[in-house]
Order: C-alpha cells, then sequence, then structure tokens
C-alpha cells in the first residue's frame, strides 16, 4: 500500500495584542502555507466572528470534496473516450450547529456540477462516471456524511 503525506502550516494571525484573554478579544483570522504554494487567508465562518473576506475551514471542506469528485471525474472520462470540455460545480454543504446533546457536524455536501461534453460523447457514460468517481474520491471515503451528486450534462452547442 502507498502511503502519502501532507504537510501544512497553520499560523493564527489574529491576535490583536491582547491573546484570547476573552472570546470578543482576538481575531479568528489564519494563514494556511506549504512548500512554495499559494497562501490561503483563511478565518472562521462569519457566524463564529469570522472575517467573512476569508476561506472558512467549512468552505475548504465542500470545496475539497468537489475538487476531489471533479479530479477523479476527469480521469475517468479521459480513460472511457467521454470528452469533457467544460466543468462548474456550484457545490452546497449543510452544517448543523448541534445542541446540548450534540457537537456541530456536517449533514450533507451536495455536488452540482454542470458538465459540458462533446457532440456524440456518451452522455449515459459520462452520467455513470460520477458514481464511480464518487467510489474513489479520497476525500469522500474520508468522510462520514453523505455527499450527493446531481449533475447536469449536455453536448457541446
Amino acid at each position: 500500500m502507498k502511503e502519502h503525506t501532507y504537510s501544512v502550516t497553520v499560523n493564527w494571525v489574529g491576535n490583536t495584542g491582547k491573546g484570547t484573554t476573552d472570546y470578543t478579544s482576538y481575531q479568528r483570522d489564519f494563514d494556511i502555507k506549504a512548500d512554495s504554494k499559494i497562501t490561503i487567508a483563511g478565518s472562521a465562518d462569519p457566524a463564529f466572528r469570522g472575517d467573512a473576506s476569508r476561506w472558512n475551514p467549512e468552505d475548504l471542506l465542500v470545496a475539497s470534496l468537489s475538487a476531489c469528485h471533479k479530479l477523479w471525474y476527469l480521469h475517468l472520462c479521459a480513460v472511457n473516450d467521454v470528452n469533457v470540455l467544460e466543468y462548474v460545480d456550484r457545490s452546497l454543504g449543510r452544517m448543523s450547529e448541534g445542541d446540548n446533546q450534540s457537537k456541530g457536524h456536517f449533514t450533507q455536501v451536495t455536488l452540482r456540477p454542470r458538465i459540458v461534453v462533446a457532440s456524440g460523447a456518451d452522455i449515459d457514460l459520462a452520467m455513470r462516471l460520477h458514481e464511480q468517481a464518487h467510489h474513489e474520491c479520497f476525500i469522500a471515503n474520508s468522510v462520514n456524511f453523505p455527499v450527493v451528486c446531481e449533475a447536469v450534462i449536455e453536448h457541446q452547442r
């Protein structure tokens, strides 16, 4: 079995000079860095006192699921002679904050890719490949909530 490692640095940049003396004394901002890659500016969701202009962990989880599915899907299309010309996914994640008995958690992520394939491509096969992509996706295999795919596929005009 192959094993891969991923090393990232998450650096909190939200100390306003008081540290975490109380819940409102600090910003939730952080930077995500990895090797020579572009830095990702992160924060908490605005509902939790975060900066709406920065990526939050919930956004990143939904984006990771979407990107992983897309990468597997494009691979499967390439090896099955389905020529994909466009792929745009406007995914939606649902999270419940929980109550006194349970912690917050994601309840579902819905992938909603809109795909354009070349004229003459087998749209039925293209649709079936989404199920295979879902089963291959490393991120989807790592979460404990449903990941649903509601793809729309059309031929190039």
